[in-house]
């Protein structure tokens, strides 16, 4: 089933006007907003992932070309997010962009997949690796760390919900730290490094002398590495949710998507050498924690410690931006009448979606508690890019459209557009092969929305517009 069948086609009648009250407060400039777009991706993931992706691609040439081939993709995409962001400035980002370009039945099955898996599951695993390098300054035992993490969800929503001022302050603060802390780790690692024996050591077997990709390599190892990469970058599109409360923001989220990618890209590429640089080839893949082995191998058992707080700041900082952004589309969802009503409140003193807040740091603390946030990420967060991709053809479905007029237009989007799609399809094509069995629940949990959605459509249309 796919977006364009008539099922989710299905329309709603016109939503009813918001309930009379307090407007979002636009409190969002363009350091603020790029500090959001670096802050989401730089979370934990680059401290480990680049393990995974050497895995797939055990060579020093492969393992840059996917690092390239993931920022090069992933820049791709934020430039399409860009164009649809100046064309709808609204509270909701994907949400929006897939209702006014595709259908509002594909809108609610991506808002419907956020809330129950792809984005409360990763806020859950998120606030799981913070409790985890704070339990390495605080000793706790496993209960003890899940009450941490929930202790980080509530914590950072209550920040959130008083004020969307107190979140990006905290939010650019954390963003701030961790740039600079991975500048340092990145130049200390070079400099104290150079005493090491050896530099870039090639593995044996999979590569030859020179680390080159080696000629048999799989084409699905590679995809699977890509897959690996795209991880690490995610959250490039979330600030768009903030859009309401974002100054110009047709022309503010575009440019802090411009600004905001290139400094994570340069940030991973460099951390990458330096992990390369510091430890073989062979280390780096069999490593579950390459930074923390980086560090050690640079600084000695001292390194362990540097890791922790640097993760602990890193996976705080994309835990503040996770919690500030989502619940804008839920708040969207509502006014739409595609979720409960009473999430479409607006706090009259604090001018938040304190509705919609509460009701994700529930949830995510349920995750946490049950465990179950596992399964949603191995199971559904690869789902995005399905997502990613009919986006991308639906911008080319808005082009044909009179009345389609972003403030900024994408050089080339006739090309890219569709290359971006394939690329997308074929990833997650590939996740599904590799390992069909979760993959498919995943799915199953995405169009479980489907009912969902025409019970709604259906009671709308019983009742006066």
């Amino acid at each position: 089933m796919t977006p364009s069948d008539p099922t989710l086609s299905a329309t709603l009648p016109p939503a009813p006007a918001p309930p009379a009250g307090p407007a979002l407060d636009r409190a969002i400039a363009l350091p603020s907003a790029t500090a959001l777009v670096v802050g989401i991706i730089v979370g934990a993931s680059i401290f480990v992932q680049p393990s995974e992706v050497t895995r797939e691609v055990p060579s020093l040439g492969g393992t840059a070309l996917v690092w390239l081939a993931a920022a090069a993709l992933t820049l791709a995409g934020a430039l399409i997010v860009a164009e649809l962001a100046s064309a709808f400035p609204r509270s909701g980002g994907v949400y929006v962009f897939l209702r006014e370009s595709i259908s509002p039945g594909a809108a609610f099955l991506w808002g419907w997949a956020m809330f129950w898996s792809m984005h409360t599951a990763i806020l859950a695993a998120i606030a799981m690796v913070f409790a985890r390098y704070l339990a390495w300054f605080i000793p706790v035992g496993d209960a003890g760390v899940r009450a941490l993490a929930v202790a980080a969800i509530a914590i950072v929503s209550a920040v959130n919900l008083f004020g969307v001022r107190h979140g990006n302050r905290l939010q650019a603060t954390f963003t701030l730290v961790k740039v600079l802390s991975i500048a340092v780790l990145t130049i200390a690692g070079f400099a104290l490094g150079a005493r090491l024996p050896a530099h870039f050591v090639a593995a044996t077997g999979a590569t030859g002398a020179t680390g080159a990709m080696s000629p048999g390599l799989p084409a699905g190892a590679l995809l699977r590495a890509l897959a690996a990469g795209l991880f690490a970058f995610g959250g490039w599109h979330m600030v768009t949710y903030t859009a309401g409360e974002t100054r110009d923001a047709a022309h503010t989220i575009p440019r802090a998507l411009l600004l905001g990618l290139p400094i994570v890209a340069v940030s991973y590429l460099a951390l990458n050498a330096m992990y390369l640089y510091v430890l073989p080839v062979a280390a780096v893949v069999r490593s579950t924690r390459v930074a923390a082995d980086a560090a050690d191998a640079v600084l000695g058992s001292g390194g362990a410690g540097v890791m922790s707080a640097l993760v602990l700041f890193s996976s705080f900082g994309a835990l503040s931006g996770l919690v500030l952004t989502a619940p804008r589309a839920y708040q969207r969802m509502a006014e739409d009448g595609l979720a409960f009503s009473w999430l479409a409140r607006v706090h009259p003193t604090w001018r938040t979606p304190s509705r919609a807040i509460g009701l994700q740091a529930l949830w995510g603390s349920v995750l946490v508690l049950s465990g179950s946030y596992r399964e949603l990420v191995a199971r559904v967060v690869y789902t995005e890019w399905i997502f990613f991709a009919i986006l991308a053809l639906g911008l080319l479905r808005l082009r044909a459209r009179p009345d389609y007029r972003p403030a900024w237009r994408l050089p080339a989007a006739p090309v890219l557009a569709p290359a971006f799609a394939l690329v997308a399809l074929t990833v997650a094509a590939e996740e599904v092969a590799a390992r069909p069995g979760p993959r498919l629940l995943g799915l199953a949990l995405v169009a479980a929305g489907v009912p969902v959605y025409l019970i709604l459509v259906a009671r709308a249309n019983k009742e006066p517009a």
